[in-house]
């Protein structure tokens, strides 16, 4: 089984490149202004020479308004867009059509009874992705270096295509991927150094792992 791997909350030329050279097949960018990992349109504007045109280019969302979606999507070229709020399926269609970009929609997991739940979003979303559920009282739905237990994802009902994230790193990528039976990968707070500082050396250990898994 492959292993891909989707980069989240890049900001830096530097950051970018060591996630496309080690082979990430995704590369995110957090457009939610309570993140440490935010970028502000004109960063984006200034970052978007930088990102190459190979792996996708995800735009992240919380309950955005189309107005950002738009600036965002013009700023760096965006092919997905990550619906990481209490969006609708409605609202995942209305987006799809509008925008014509592909979606994925994050839910947020704790049991096998939340995956089974999402399932109303499996026609209209072109991927999943099951984060953890954000710990008490924190105003980020992801990126919050938590997990949940991975082997719950093997009794669950899931789409043809879905991703993993929660408290990965590239000590316990391995695992994670031989209980959930995971093929792709989503991961941010484990590669920092600090919240919403990027490690290269972080990632290309994350990326290296990831092809070892396979």
């Amino acid at each position: 089984m492959s292993v891909d791997v989707k980069i989240c909350g890049l900001s830096t030329p530097e950051t970018v490149a060591a996630a496309a050279e080690a082979g990430a097949a995704y590369l995110g960018f957090m457009f939610f202004e309570p993140s440490p990992r935010n970028l502000s349109i004109q960063a984006a504007t200034g970052l978007s020479s930088h990102v190459p045109k190979g792996p996708g280019r995800v735009g992240v969302f919380v309950d955005a308004d189309d107005a950002l979606i738009d600036s965002a999507i013009d700023a760096l070229e965006l092919n997905w867009l990550q619906l990481h709020g209490k969006e609708s399926p409605n609202e995942v269609a209305r987006l799809k059509e509008r925008t014509g970009l592909k979606v994925m929609k994050a839910i947020g997991v704790s049991n096998v009874a939340d995956v089974d739940r999402s399932k109303e979003f499996f026609d209209v979303a072109d991927a999943m992705l099951f984060d953890a559920k954000p710990p008490k009282g924190s105003v980020l739905p992801g990126g919050n270096a938590v997990s949940f237990p991975w082997a719950i994802m093997q009794q669950a009902l899931l789409p043809q295509k879905w991703m993993l994230a929660g408290g990965l790193n590239p000590d316990n990528l391995a695992e994670a991927v031989k209980l959930s039976q995971a093929a792709i990968l989503d991961v941010s707070s484990g590669v920092e150094s600090a919240p919403g500082v990027k490690s290269k050396s972080l990632i290309e250990a994350f990326l290296r792992a990831a092809k070892a898994a396979r």
